[in-house]
């Protein structure tokens, strides 16, 4: 009986041991994913700010400009893409857009980003653009790759259509949270205009022809990362735009067109870091708690099974000299 009870263990043993690693390195991989029809909003403030008022073309200070994101998954464009790609994709149709301290829109950026599910490595395919240009990506751009790790990683810039590596500084705590905290600093690039700006009877793709007067930008951005889901729970950018020479400017060699130091609202912050929080919880259930109990119960069976394997094999009059007690004397 002894030994049929220790078979059982032992094939529950192997089960649940070979578990384990099935878990970490099979199942993880495949089941931890972006869902295609994921939707996000995010509010930045910076506050004050410098802001271009563009019917005088005079920089003005305000109390804050405000920038709205969202990123909304495209399940239709995901599905066409992944029959051709062969793996999981995502599509985020994203709008980022400028808003003055009346509320007006300055200007947007549409952006579509194509990525794997999985890894968050670009995946290059027809739609990929940035305010309508096609763009070849490369590296990472919103989201960190799950299980982000202490190096530095190529960084996409919208403003410039170019990548660049966003260096890793070390590790913080941030909401109670471990974070690693990343740097970039984009040095002063000439970048087109944004084809939506408040302009009235003016082309922006063609407003640097037609007047001489270019746009350039440049910026710091730091971003604190769970590593465990590779999401920001923080972000901030301080953030310069200029317009330099041509007509636009009447004689004036350059005049700021936005800056301020630009940082996640309060609400959004919390309301991350919760989201963060609970998604972290399901990703180390399947990285690390379920194939270390899986391995730790397997082992706890192995040496019940060996001992119960080891009891069975004792000879028969050992086992009944246990059993029977020893005559007493009178």
């Amino acid at each position: 009986m002894r030994r049929r009870a220790s078979l059982v263990l032992l094939s529950f043993a192997v089960l649940f041991a070979a578990l384990a690693p099935v878990l970490r390195w099979y199942a993880f991989p495949r089941l931890a994913k972006i869902p295609p029809g994921q939707y996000q909003e995010m509010v930045l403030e910076a506050r004050p700010a410098t802001l271009l008022q563009y019917d005088t073309m005079q920089a003005k200070r305000v109390e804050k400009v405000t920038i709205v994101q969202t990123l909304k998954g495209n399940v239709e464009e995901s599905e066409r893409i992944e029959r051709d790609a062969g793996r999981d994709v995502v599509v985020w149709d994203s709008l980022s857009y400028v808003q003055g301290p009346d509320g007006k829109t300055v200007s947007q950026i549409p952006e579509r980003y194509i990525f794997d599910a999985h890894t968050q490595a670009p995946v290059h395919a027809t739609g990929e653009s940035v305010d309508g240009d096609p763009v070849r990506r490369e590296g990472i751009e919103f989201k960190w790759p799950f299980l982000t790790e202490k190096r530095d990683y190529a960084y996409f810039d919208a403003q410039t259509r170019t990548s660049a590596p966003i260096h890793y500084k070390g590790t913080r705590t941030f909401r109670g949270l471990e974070v690693y905290y990343f740097e970039q600093t984009v040095p002063w690039t000439k970048v087109p205009y944004p084809k939506k700006m408040p302009m009235h009877g003016i082309d922006a793709t063609t407003l640097e022809k037609q007047t001489g007067t270019t746009r350039w930008y440049t910026t710091k951005r730091m971003f604190w990362v769970e590593p465990v889901t590779g999401a920001p729970v923080n972000g901030e950018e301080i953030h310069t735009e200029e317009l330099r020479g041509g007509s636009l400017l009447g004689g004036r060699d350059k005049v700021t067109a936005f800056s301020g130091h630009v940082k996640m609202r309060e609400d959004y912050v919390d309301h991350t870091v919760a989201l963060v929080s609970s998604n972290r919880t399901l990703v180390l259930l399947l990285v690390s708690h379920l194939p270390w109990t899986f391995l730790t119960l397997g082992a706890g069976l192995l040496a019940l099974s060996l001992l119960l394997e080891a009891r069975s094999r004792r000879p028969e009059g050992e086992a009944a000299a246990e059993r029977e007690p020893e005559p007493t004397g009178v």
